[in-house]
């Protein structure tokens, strides 16, 4: 008896170590995608680097903007590779903040979700210096896939 005791508190330790191990394993770095707050700072910023800003509408309790921030956004910009590429913000459509628009007007998160026509969430668009649309959005996730294109 007192050897199966011994043997269970070993495997006990071992499950331990080995949970404890996979834990440490999918640690990762923090980061954040930048709130959008100042547009117009953002816009000079984007103009003197030259590079295109990715804005995602998103919503606070909404799974599919997680899937988008956690799986693709984040590990962008962990991996260093697009901090020359392009700058990277997210703007909740659920929040009463304002910000500051493009030509340093303060607005409300709404009027902006409105003018970009981004009323679904997550909708990914990116836009040059002055605000003005790039590329094809992305609306919705329905493959990731899709993504990570």
């Amino acid at each position: 008896m007192k050897n199966l005791n011994t043997q269970l508190k070993l495997l006990g330790t071992g499950l331990c170590l080995l949970a404890m191990t996979s834990v440490q394993a999918e640690i990762l770095p923090y980061v954040k995608v930048r709130e959008a707050t100042d547009l117009l700072a953002v816009g000079q910023e984007a103009q003197t680097r030259k590079l295109p800003i990715l804005i995602m509408f998103s919503m606070r309790d909404c799974q599919y903007c997680d899937v988008v921030r956690e799986e693709f956004l984040k590990p962008m910009l962990r991996s260093g590779d697009y901090v020359d590429r392009v700058i990277m913000l997210e703007l909740y459509s659920d929040s009463d903040a304002r910000l500051r628009d493009f030509n340093g007007q303060f607005i409300s998160n709404s009027e902006l979700i409105q003018r970009y026509k981004a009323g679904f969430a997550p909708t990914v668009v990116f836009l040059d210096s002055h605000g003005k649309e790039l590329a094809e959005r992305l609306i919705g996730i329905t493959t990731r896939d899709f993504y990570g294109g």
